[in-house]
């Protein structure tokens, strides 16, 4: 997240003492407390109040917004999660999605799965406090909805089995996973695994009341030239009623969509489930359905049909990933963009029960050099459309330090 000062963490750290003592026990209940009246106001704890989700993606793996770095004490730990809490209360945001299983580890005392490395530096140490307690005892002390992000599939970002922690569930049982493209995966066509993930996951559900699950866009991997993800054993033993691999490899996705909206009900009625699949599910020369694009599809390349699951109202809201730009007159045709692809979704979630949210790429003010001006267009051209009731920013560390004022430009078009 950037270089954090001491006094930051010793203000939160003072915050977080004020409001809750130690900072992990789980505060009752969820503080939208049902449907949000229209417009905007400010709650008591200070999160916008809204009909829309106002989001941010706090991601973990690689420490990538938190923690800054691994081996930081409790204290520093806390007091940085809590710096971006507030910083999420001072956008505007009413929504925060914490990564808290980036790589079939946990950021919670996990019975299934070791302590996440991204902590201590070491897979299976004790960080010495339980990080999801205490982001949503702090989100809903502020007025936050607090989302459990899951990565199902994920095991390791590199292709090492010996390096994970020796009682991990993927080096006792080498043949759930496969290695791809020098990283590691659960294999999604082993009933076994997909039963395993889905029991870790709802672990978390059991014992904190997040507002809702969360997965992100990855399913089978993105495909990676020169690779095959090598399932052929699982599919001799699980794909005789398909008569393509494909088809199989979606079902194999379907049932582990399917089946943690089921289990999210049973173990915490009221909970959510959302998705933020890649922004595109096929393109329209692909099939007729799709949308007027040239890129790669989730339907095809990651055998995730996010279509599906928002017209058969599998999931509560379904947030994809537009992080394009916006088509222009005066430029020549992108192969995939925000204009193309807002209406198409807006499309999709209409008649349903499911909340379109959209992702926002605020880290290309950064890396691509994104304007400001080409992010608030983004919401211009969102708010043409009835349906899409939210945004969600990617992520926490540029919305902790505004670069280039982008969001405090988005608190100002939301205070218009």
């Amino acid at each position: 997240m950037g270089r954090m000062t001491r006094r930051v963490f010793a203000a939160a750290a003072l915050s977080a003492l004020a409001m809750t003592g130690d900072g992990a026990s789980a505060a009752p209940g969820r503080p939208g407390g049902g449907p949000r009246a229209s417009g905007e106001a400010r709650g008591a704890a200070g999160g916008a109040v809204t009909d829309d989700m106002r989001g941010v993606w706090l991601a973990t793996v690689a420490n990538r917004d938190w923690p800054s770095r691994t081996g930081l004490s409790a204290a520093e730990q806390r007091a940085e999660l809590i710096a971006l809490l507030d910083a999420a209360v001072r956008r505007r945001l009413n929504t925060v999605i914490f990564q808290v299983r980036p790589a079939a580890d946990a950021l919670w005392p996990s019975p299934y799965e070791p302590w996440s490395q991204v902590l201590t530096g070491t897979q299976g140490g004790d960080p010495g406090w339980d990080p999801l307690g205490t982001a949503v005892a702090e989100a809903h002390a502020r007025g936050l909805e607090l989302h459990a992000w899951f990565n199902p599939l994920r095991v390791a970002t590199h292709a090492d089995l010996t390096r994970l922690t020796p009682t991990h569930p993927a080096r006792r049982n080498p043949g759930w996973v496969v290695t791809y493209a020098g990283k590691l995966y659960y294999n999604p066509g082993l009933p076994e695994v997909r039963t395993f993930v889905r029991n870790a996951m709802l672990d978390a559900v059991e014992k904190y009341p997040v507002d809702a699950v969360h997965f992100d866009d990855y399913f089978y991997p993105y495909p990676v030239p020169g690779h095959s993800f090598d399932d052929d054993a699982a599919y001799d033993a699980h794909g005789g009623d398909f008569t393509n691999r494909a088809d199989w490899r979606r079902d194999n996705i379907d049932r582990l969509v399917h089946g943690m909206a089921t289990g999210i009900r049973e173990v915490r009625p009221g909970t959510r489930f959302g998705i933020s699949p890649f922004g595109v599910w096929r393109n329209a020369e692909t099939d007729p359905r799709g949308s007027d694009t040239k890129a790669l599809q989730t339907y095809d390349d990651l055998y995730a049909d996010t279509r599906k699951w928002v017209r058969q109202n599998w999931v509560d809201y379904i947030c994809p990933q537009l992080y394009f730009k916006a088509q222009r007159s005066d430029q020549p045709r992108l192969p995939a963009s925000y204009t193309a692809l807002a209406p198409w979704w807006a499309e999709v979630a209409r008649g349903t029960r499911v909340q379109l949210c959209i992702g926002e790429a605020l880290y290309k003010i950064n890396t691509e050099g994104w304007s400001v001006e080409e992010l608030t267009s983004h919401l211009d051209i969102a708010s043409r459309y009835p349906e899409i009731k939210g945004h969600v920013f990617f992520a926490a560390r540029e919305v902790y330090e505004d670069p280039k004022g982008a969001m405090t430009a988005v608190s100002e078009w939301w205070a218009r």
